[in-house]
């Protein structure tokens, strides 16, 4: 039988092989988080709470998980928080926006069922069953619903990347980042954000159209009229 000798990456010995090994392992992770800080940087003034948040027509809610039907813990406090926000006359609309990719997961039905239960009427939300990622349904939400302005809510980790991309793809946005405990969910989804801040930059730069675009839809023109005719308070 031969023998199969695993050969080992060498260490530069030289000082100055090792100098630029560390120049280089730095230049890698300031190209990592180059992201992270345009995010931080280019969303600095655009975050709000659900006491300050300005009185805006639609607030959109981005889907974060079904549990056995039912929405996860992390997305119940987002749909508490819109929910609230609607019951305080800050906001008219409710576009919830997730995946519904096949008959069984239904983000979008699931979210419109909770908001109802706590107050808001479904006549004051609106679906897309098509918000496959966040890029997507920011540009959705522009391209397909003709919201220009809007709330997002999502948890603190992640609000500061809708943001970023939904003022991209041409909708002028606040963010609420809803409070949440810091479990092994909220950890995690901080470290996935240092990975998926390098496709906001991208999405941002390149725009590429979503996975689905499809027909433009009068859902949230028709639920800010039925706002207008009964006489929601601004």
């Amino acid at each position: 039988m031969r023998r199969i000798t695993v050969r080992r990456p060498r260490l530069p010995r030289t000082r100055a092989g090792q100098r630029r090994l560390v120049q280089a392992a730095v230049a890698v992770c300031v190209l990592a988080l180059l992201p992270a800080t345009w995010l931080r940087l280019s969303t600095g003034d655009r975050l709000r709470t659900v006491a300050d948040v300005p009185r805006t027509e639609v607030a959109v809610v981005f889907g974060a998980g079904l549990w056995d039907g039912e929405p996860s813990p992390y997305l119940a406090h987002r749909l508490d928080a819109a929910a609230e926000l609607y019951r305080a006359g800050r906001i008219r609309v409710v576009l919830v926006t997730g995946d519904n990719s096949r008959k069984d997961y239904d983000e979008p039905d699931a979210m419109r069922a909770y908001l109802t239960r706590h107050g808001v009427p479904d006549t004051r939300i609106v679906s897309d069953y098509a918000g496959f990622d966040t890029w997507d349904s920011c540009v959705r939400a522009r391209k397909i619903f003709g919201v220009d302005r809007a709330v997002l809510i999502s948890q603190g980790f992640h609000i500061r990347r809708a943001v970023a991309l939904c003022e991209a793809a041409g909708v002028a946005s606040y963010g609420v980042g809803v409070d949440d405990r810091h479990d092994v969910t909220w950890y995690y989804g901080g470290a996935r954000e240092v990975l998926a801040a390098g496709k906001a930059a991208l999405d941002a730069a390149f725009r590429p159209d979503p996975r689905f675009l499809g027909p433009e839809e009068p859902g949230v023109r028709r639920a800010l009229a039925d706002a207008e005719g009964s006489g929601t308070p601004d």
